[in-house]
C-alpha cells in the first residue's frame, strides 16, 4: 500500500536520443525505469535525485512489484522524514544495465532476442548519463542534491565530477571514488559462480526457463558477507544452531548463519538476473574517478561548485571510513565546500539501510541548508 501523501509517479521513458558508451559503442532505444514521488516546484529547483546500489532498484519508497515488499529507503524518503516529500522532488531510477525495468542484458535487442552478452559492457558513467538523460527529458536542469549509498554513492561522484553544473549539493554515503583489489575480488568470486553454473550456457539462458540460480545464489551469499559486520553476525547468529541440537556431521545448513545465508541466495534469484549481475559488478570493478581525471582525484573536482557530505560507518569494511577520508582530502584540495562524519553502527556496510538515527539527522540536516 502506497501512501497518498507520497503523490507517487514515473513509470519508463525511451531516451530520445541514443546514449554513448565509455566503451565506444552506443545503445538505441534506451528505456529507464524511474519512479517520483513528491511535487516539482514551479522553478524545478527542489528535485533530488536517489541513485540506488548494486541490487536496488527505483522503488525506493514504495512497494517491490515482484517481492511485495516496501521501498529500499522506504524509512529515509516520505512525508516529513529526512527526505521530505512534503519539501522535495524525489527522483529515483534504475540503472542501465539492470533487469528491473531499464535496458540491461535481459532487454530485447534490435532482432528481437535478449541482447544477453551481447550488451555492452557499461561503467558507472554510463549510468549517470542514463540519469542525466532521464533528467533532461523531465526538463530539470539543476538538482537540489544527488544522493547516493555504496554504488549509489559512486553514481553520485561521477554526477559531480563529469556534469557539476547539474547539481547545488552531492551526498555520499558509505562509498568509494574507486573499486580496491579485495573489492574487486570479491566481485570476481561471485561471477565465477554464476558463470561456472551449467545453466548459465554462456548467457544465453533466457529461452530456457531457469537460469543459473544455484550460481547466482552462491554469488549473493558471497557478497552478502561483505555487507555485514563481524560483530554483526556475531551477535545475530554467534555458533548457535539452526533448528536443531545436536550437528549432523554432514552438509546440511547447521548453524543459523549458514541457513540464512542460504535463504538470502534463494530469495535473490527471484528478482535479479545473473547477466545483469555480472555487468554492474563490472562497471563498479572499473570505477575509478581518479583515473577517469588523469589519475589525480582531486583533479576530478575541479571547478566543482556543489557542497559535499561523505557519511562512512565504523563497522563497514567494505567501504572503509579511509576511503571516504581520500575523498575529502581530494575534494579540500579542490577548493569544494565539504563536511564529513563517520558514525558508528553495529550493522557493516548495510548500515546505510538500516536503522541509524544519526544518520537520518545527517541527511535532513544537510538537505535543509
Amino acid at each position: 500500500m502506497v501512501d497518498p501523501a507520497l503523490n507517487l509517479a514515473g513509470g519508463s521513458l525511451i531516451l530520445p536520443q541514443p546514449l554513448p558508451l565509455d566503451g565506444g559503442q552506443s545503445l538505441e532505444r534506451v528505456e529507464v525505469a524511474y519512479e517520483t514521488y513528491g511535487k516539482l516546484n514551479a522553478e524545478k529547483s527542489n528535485a533530488v535525485l536517489i541513485c540506488h546500489a548494486l541490487t536496488g532498484d527505483h522503488h525506493v519508497a514504495s512497494p517491490h512489484p515482484i517481492t511485495g515488499k516496501a521501498g529500499w529507503w522506504v524509512r529515509t524518503v516520505g512525508p516529513g522524514k529526512p527526505i521530505d516529500t512534503d519539501r522535495y522532488f524525489v527522483i529515483c531510477a534504475n540503472v542501465l544495465g539492470s533487469c528491473l525495468g531499464t535496458t540491461g542484458p535481459a532487454s530485447p535487442a534490435g532482432d528481437g532476442q535478449p541482447w544477453a552478452m551481447r550488451f555492452p559492457v557499461i561503467t558507472i558513467r554510463d549510468m549517470v548519463r542514463t540519469l542525466v538523460a532521464l533528467l533532461d527529458s523531465l526538463g530539470i536542469d539543476q538538482l537540489h542534491a544527488v544522493i547516493g549509498g555504496s554504488m549509489g554513492g559512486m553514481q553520485a561522484l561521477s554526477f559531480a565530477a563529469n556534469w557539476p553544473e547539474r547539481t547545488r549539493a552531492v551526498l555520499v554515503i558509505a562509498s568509494t571514488a574507486r573499486h580496491s583489489a579485495q573489492n574487486i575480488a570479491f566481485h570476481e568470486v561471485g561471477r565465477q559462480a554464476i558463470m561456472a553454473d551449467p545453466k548459465w550456457e554462456g548467457g544465453n539462458y533466457y529461452a530456457k526457463g531457469k537460469g543459473p540460480e544455484s550460481g547466482l545464489a552462491v554469488a549473493r551469499m558471497a557478497a552478502h558477507i561483505t555487507y555485514l559486520s563481524e560483530a554483526g553476525l556475531t551477535e545475530k547468529f554467534g555458533r548457535r544452531l539452526q533448528d536443531r541440537t545436536e550437528k549432523t556431521f554432514g552438509f546440511d545448513a547447521d548453524f543459523q548463519v549458514e541457513s540464512y545465508l542460504r535463504h538470502q541466495g534463494l530469495s535473490f534469484t527471484d528478482r535479479f538476473d545473473a547477466n545483469s549481475y555480472l555487468y554492474i559488478t563490472r562497471a563498479m570493478d572499473y570505477f575509478d574517478l581518479a583515473e577517469e581525471h588523469g589519475g589525480r582525484l582531486a583533479e576530478a573536482f575541479a571547478g566543482v561548485k556543489a557542497r559535499f557530505c561523505l557519511v562512512s560507518f565504523d563497522t563497514d569494511w567494505l567501504y572503509p571510513t579511509a576511503e571516504s577520508r581520500v575523498i575529502a582530502h581530494a575534494l579540500n584540495a579542490a577548493g569544494a565546500p565539504v563536511s564529513f562524519v563517520e558514525l558508528s553502527a553495529p550493522f557493516g556496510h548495510d548500515s546505510f539501510l538500516l536503522d541509524v538515527p544519526a544518520q537520518d539527522r545527517v541527511i535532513a540536516g544537510f538537505l535543509n541548508q
